[in-house]
């Protein structure tokens, strides 16, 4: 399903002209980035608290990352739905709503310790955010020249990693600050100071997540005073650089090779990413690493996300000047040595090689996107759609290390993130290249 408005700013203008000043819209879309970067980040630190407090195996706790990143699969083609009928604004401030109304679901969540209800929490949250996400990625895609859309995609997305980098302080200093008592330690509290060690438990993480439902509903509340160009994604020309649409050429996004192999390149980085980060905290607490402390582990995994925001900002001048494929190829194969190298030692040199992915995981992202819709004229909206249901990676293969880890240990489990690095390094150097003659061909 497209996702596109069917309404345009001024019917005469393009949205590619130099002369326009998309600099407002680009601003207020950046607090979009920053938000669900946080928030998606918080979760690296929710996994070993709710891990600890519901006794959970590995691959329970990856069921924290299932449900979040379901909500893209499940939720993603409604939102181009919604977007298209509704347009842009409308649809970014139906999703600030809905995922404000998820960190609502928190308070009784925590206060009944009730998993489930967790899961259905995170779950409602993420569907909100898939909905910012299909229409806030290729909005800012299109609003500028179509050569610059990669390094501007990669400008905003720097700022969606500066949400990512201060979560883990957040969270360690608000959520993991309070010590999970094992079963043992429970039975020998009196009746008092066992109700007093769950209010206190519940409220580490009630209040974190009372104060992101203001912030939500308070940015949806701005969005809806602040105009924003409406632009239709059917006029748009080529948004990855090469300057061609063939939008002509198929019926549909999916006619696209270039397309689909990057929606598997989106299923495997943000799998690979968001194994790495869930995995952090437990990680470095393990003994083969550093048998470090949840609450200071928790504070070094900032320097991951943080890697990220550096990368975003130094790839966003970069490829101006280097061609964003070749960026990615080297990323990728950087990144997938990193990860060798962090399984193959052990102490602060394992901690270090594993966290220095997160510079190299910075402008994968956006690059794909913007790659992947290159050239797809008025199917810019729907390849959207698909890429964002790609985002499903992060619930899947988070759950598969999950049960690599429970058999083989933790240490060696990020054997899954290297095999993912090395499919997006193919796709820099050859599967990213449109491949139109072929398909046209088997469509006809």
């Amino acid at each position: 399903m497209a996702v596109q408005t069917t309404t345009t700013y001024n019917v005469n203008q393009k949205v590619n002209n130099s002369n326009i000043n998309y600099t407002t819209a680009l601003t207020t879309l950046t607090s979009l980035f920053f938000m669900w970067g946080f928030i998606t980040c918080l979760n690296d630190i929710l996994i070993p608290h709710l891990k600890m407090v519901f006794s959970l195996n590995y691959a329970e706790a990856m069921l924290i990352q299932f449900c979040f990143f379901t909500a893209y699969f499940i939720v993603s083609l409604p939102s181009g739905m919604i977007v298209e009928k509704i347009g842009y604004k409308r649809g970014i401030i139906i999703g600030l709503t809905t995922a404000g109304i998820g960190c609502l679901v928190f308070y009784p969540a925590a206060g009944l310790r009730s998993y489930p209800l967790f899961l259905i929490a995170l779950f409602i949250l993420a569907s909100g955010i898939t909905l910012l996400q299909v229409a806030a990625n290729p909005y800012v895609a299109i609003l500028g020249k179509p050569e610059t859309a990669s390094s501007r995609l990669n400008l905003t997305q720097a700022f969606n990693s500066l949400g990512t980098t201060i979560a883990p302080l957040f969270g360690s200093l608000i959520i993991l600050s309070v010590a999970v008592k094992t079963a043992e330690e429970l039975q020998k509290l009196s009746p008092s100071q066992l109700t007093a060690y769950k209010l206190a438990e519940a409220s580490s993480v009630q209040a974190p997540y009372l104060g992101l439902a203001a912030a939500l509903l308070i940015i949806a509340g701005i969005f809806a005073m602040v105009k924003l160009p409406e632009i239709e994604a059917g006029s748009v020309a080529a948004s990855g650089g090469n300057g061609k649409s063939y939008d002509d050429i198929h019926k549909s996004a999916w006619g696209y090779k270039h397309l689909y192999l990057g929606a598997i390149g989106i299923f495997v980085y943000v799998g690979a990413e968001v194994s790495i980060g869930s995995f952090l905290v437990n990680y470095f607490g393990s003994k083969d690493i550093l048998s470090m402390p949840a609450a200071q582990a928790g504070n070094f995994v900032a320097f991951y996300w943080g890697g990220a925001m550096v990368g975003r900002f130094i790839g966003s001048g970069l490829q101006r000047v280097i061609k964003p494929a070749m960026v990615l190829a080297f990323n990728a194969f950087v990144a997938a040595l990193l990860v060798i190298i962090s399984m193959s030692t052990y102490g602060y040199f394992a901690m270090w090689s594993i966290l220095l992915v997160g510079l190299f995981n910075s402008i994968m992202f956006p690059t794909i996107f913007t790659l992947a819709i290159d050239g797809l004229g008025k199917h810019t909206g729907q390849g959207s759609g698909i890429l964002c249901m790609a985002i499903v990676g992060g619930a899947i293969i988070p759950v598969i290390q999950g049960v690599i880890a429970d058999n083989i240990g933790v240490h060696h489990a990020f054997i899954l993130p290297v095999i993912c690095y090395m499919f997006i390094a193919y796709y820099g150097i050859k599967g990213h290249v449109p491949s139109f003659v072929k398909l046209a061909a088997a469509e006809a």
